[in-house]
């Protein structure tokens, strides 16, 4: 089934639902994996990113095509952007803080698209937006540290930028979200490698540094990008909830970290809204498509 996908043959929808939902349980373990290894955040960063930028393109090299336009190269530096905030948010908070504030991209991504793409704000949208900024609130009243503080608002950062890659791949009219994606790889690894060469990865850090950037995020992007169009939006949508659930779980269980009380309450409010907000978004657009 892995190989009908990178050869790029059609598969059956309930084969492209198993395959999004194990890229978005390989995504979940991304906290775990950064959690315990005792390196800086940007050395973590930039050598998952080239791991992962050379497996892409072991696998995809017969049907990867670069443009270099401005959106595609913009993609890049804010994917960059976003995986480097959110290794060192994950540092620098709990797991989940860092998941679940960066899980507010969608509100970031209505904004950008109402100031870049010149696309309406409904209503909904506007009550959404209210509702998440008061859920990012509640992570704040928690007893943080500094670096628990500027860890949550670096997490936010990191769903800004996610969320202008999102607004640069959608400015691509025929464009490949893969592309994008390897290309923000290497950017990461080119502003991390002083980091690097200043603090090497070790021969202990080498296995769960190639799990990040082989297993964690090479693999499962490849599968998802491939199995997407098969599967229905709302699938997606409920797919992917996986992700920010199951992050903190993993974290919890092998290294017994645990969120603020207020920051569940407040990951709860985020990742609920924004369920309800991405599945009536999806139905709109469905109904919307002429049959």
């Amino acid at each position: 089934m892995v190989t009908a996908i990178l050869e790029g043959h059609e598969i059956s929808r309930n084969k492209a639902i198993f395959l999004v939902l194990i890229a978005a349980i390989l995504w979940s373990t991304s906290g775990l994996f950064i959690k315990i290894i005792d390196l800086n955040p940007f050395t973590i960063a930039g050598s998952r990113g080239i791991i992962a930028a050379l497996m892409m393109m072991a696998l995809m090299n017969k049907r990867l095509n670069f443009n270099w336009s401005l959106p595609q190269v913009a993609g890049g530096l804010c994917y960059a952007g976003a995986m480097i905030t959110f290794v060192v948010a994950t540092v620098m908070t709990t797991a989940a803080n860092a998941i679940l504030l960066q899980y507010t991209m969608p509100v970031f991504t209505a904004l950008f698209g109402m100031w870049l793409l010149k696309e309406k704000v409904t209503r909904f949208d506007w009550g959404v937006i209210f509702i998440v900024v008061g859920g990012m609130a509640l992570f704040f009243l928690d007893e943080l540290t500094l670096d628990g503080l500027w860890g949550n608002i670096i997490a936010i950062i990191s769903a800004i930028f996610f969320a202008l890659l999102i607004i640069f791949l959608r400015m691509q009219k025929s464009g490949s979200p893969v592309e994008t994606t390897i290309l923000g790889n290497l950017i990461t690894f080119c502003i991390c490698l002083p980091f690097i060469i200043k603090e090497p990865p070790t021969g202990t850090s080498l296995l769960p540094l190639s799990y990040l950037g082989i297993i964690q995020l090479g693999l499962p992007f490849v599968l998802y990008s491939a199995a997407i169009k098969y599967v229905t939006a709302i699938d997606a949508v409920l797919i992917q909830t996986i992700e920010p659930l199951l992050n903190p779980v993993w974290v919890f269980l092998i290294i017994g970290e645990e969120p603020g009380s207020w920051a569940i309450v407040g990951g709860a409010v985020v990742l609920i809204t924004v369920t309800i907000r991405n599945i009536y978004t999806s139905r709109k657009a469905t109904k919307q498509v002429p049959t």
